[in-house]
């Protein structure tokens, strides 16, 4: 497993790094990204082989104190920095917290600014959800020559502009398999077929904890289920609490603390149960 340095200047050990995800661009799908803002979710990335995470800028502490060795990106949320100033400021907390790379979806500019400071910087191209009213509903992106070429341009100026890599989402897959080929970007794959560097789902498909599954993803588990165990059993246990309290049979003898046989204590307890 590749030993760094972190951007908190600390010896660390990554599953992947921005070095070996460019040496290996080639193979197709050759690793594996989730989303996870929690520790428990962290932890079960690198438990279950998963090399790459994506969370929120904020959540970065929580996320590695569920793993030191995942490759984490930071999203750099629109609302949570917008001047220049608080973009720089809100990645490099991040990169300090244990990020390894950030994510914006925002102008090259921005991407450039941040690859001056020799941050790692993945753009996201395609379908971006937050920019939707563009493509007028979710769909997908480059199934035709004109948009296809647009798009293509588009990777080529997030490259120039100094990102490293892509999310690429709703990509028509061919047309992400030969950006992949001809691109530097280490391209990350959602909803855009098996040609990217990198498969990318959202944990909360993966486990059936979405409430509507999209066309591209895929589900390995049923979450939601258990969730709604746990519901409908807090529900069972608090209206037998609740009846048991009224029936007199809560709390039972064997529930009880008894004091102890004192003979002082019996001459308080008699006063007391005969004060008026």
């Amino acid at each position: 497993m590749p030993k760094i340095f972190d951007w908190a200047a600390q010896p660390a050990e990554r599953m992947v790094t921005v070095g070996s995800l460019r040496a290996g661009k080639g193979t197709p799908a050759r690793h594996a990204q989730v989303t996870a803002d929690t520790a428990e979710e962290a932890a079960a990335a690198e438990a279950a082989g998963i090399e790459m995470v994506v969370c929120r800028a904020a959540n970065v502490t929580t996320v590695r104190r569920g793993s030191k060795r995942v490759f984490v990106t930071a999203a750099l949320g629109f609302a949570e920095a917008i001047t220049e100033d608080e973009i720089l400021r809100t990645a490099f907390r991040a990169l300090t917290d244990g990020a390894d790379a950030v994510i914006t979806a925002r102008r090259l500019s921005i991407v450039s600014l941040l690859a001056a400071e020799d941050i790692p910087v993945m753009g996201h191209l395609g379908f971006v959800p937050r920019k939707s009213t563009w493509t007028g509903r979710t769909r997908g992106v480059g199934r035709e020559p004109g948009e296809a070429e647009e798009l293509w341009h588009r990777f080529r100026r997030l490259e120039e502009a100094g990102a490293f890599a892509v999310e690429a989402e709703l990509v028509a897959a061919p047309l992400l398999a030969a950006i992949t080929r001809k691109s530097g970007l280490v391209t990350v794959s959602l909803g855009s077929g098996p040609g990217g560097d990198v498969a990318f789902l959202f944990t909360s498909d993966i486990i059936g904890d979405s409430p509507r599954l999209p066309r591209h993803a895929r589900s390995w588990g049923d979450v939601a289920s258990l969730r709604q165990q746990i519901v409908t059993e807090r529900q069972r246990a608090l209206t037998a609490f609740r009846s048991e309290v009224a029936g007199g049979s809560y709390p039972a003898p064997g529930e009880l603390i008894h004091p102890e046989s004192d003979p002082e204590l019996d001459v308080l307890l008699d006063r007391l149960s005969n004060a008026r």
